[in-house]
């Protein structure tokens, strides 16, 4: 098994995982405390980051989290979750994969950082709830294209840009930032939820989790 991938909980690394689920590759999965740069220090060691993903296939090295499905999907041949370059969606296809870390999910982190893992001595509450406004404000282009009830982002069909951009509608309910979705955003990211690979990953590493719902 060459792949591996280490994970914290309901952090960006669960697009990797739910991928590789989906797609049925094998792997091999370390599961740490979250920010692992903290708990687990020696993790530096292996990712100078310190973040997660760390996604390591024979000589590759990857650590965003919207990138590795997209690998996945054209190194391991799984065409059914990728459009090809001639599909008349292929360019919102792109958009929404880069528009979930982007747009939505940089808001989320720096929330985190501010509400969650700063001391309130120092006062960033005010910070954390401009980011969580900032990610409400961004919603907006989602909320419009998923008025019309449509199943899936493109295509008529599930793609690694709905594996993207519901993992950044699952962390902001994680994160209890979700008031404005609306209800047809919520019925997609409950259908997302839904599927048999991502019930079989969400609940890895809840045991030491610092996001449960």
């Amino acid at each position: 098994m060459s792949i591996k991938l280490w994970h914290c909980h309901n952090a960006r690394s669960l697009r990797a995982l739910w991928s590789l689920e989906e797609m049925s590759i094998p792997y091999e999965l370390v599961v740490l405390p979250f920010p692992p740069r903290v708990f687990q220090r020696n993790f530096l060691e292996v990712n100078e980051l310190g973040t997660v993903p760390y996604f390591v296939d024979g000589d590759i090295h990857m650590t965003e989290s919207s990138a590795i499905p997209v690998f996945l999907a054209e190194r391991y041949s799984k065409p059914e979750f990728t459009l090809e370059a001639s599909h008349p969606e292929y360019g919102d296809y792109l958009n929404w994969l880069f528009h979930s870390d982007a747009t939505l999910t940089f808001p989320q982190t720096v929330y985190i950082r501010y509400q969650l893992q700063e001391s309130p001595e120092r006062g960033l509450q005010a910070a954390a709830t401009d980011y969580a406004r900032w990610f409400h404000a961004r919603l907006r282009k989602l909320n419009g294209h998923l008025a019309d009830g449509r199943e899936f982002l493109v295509a008529g069909r599930f793609t690694v840009a709905d594996i993207a951009i519901a993992y950044a509608l699952h962390l902001g309910e994680v994160l209890k930032i979700d008031e404005p979705y609306t209800p047809p955003v919520r019925k997609y990211l409950n259908r997302m939820r839904d599927r048999p690979a991502f019930q079989k990953v969400v609940v890895i590493g809840e045991e030491h989790s610092a996001f449960n719902t």
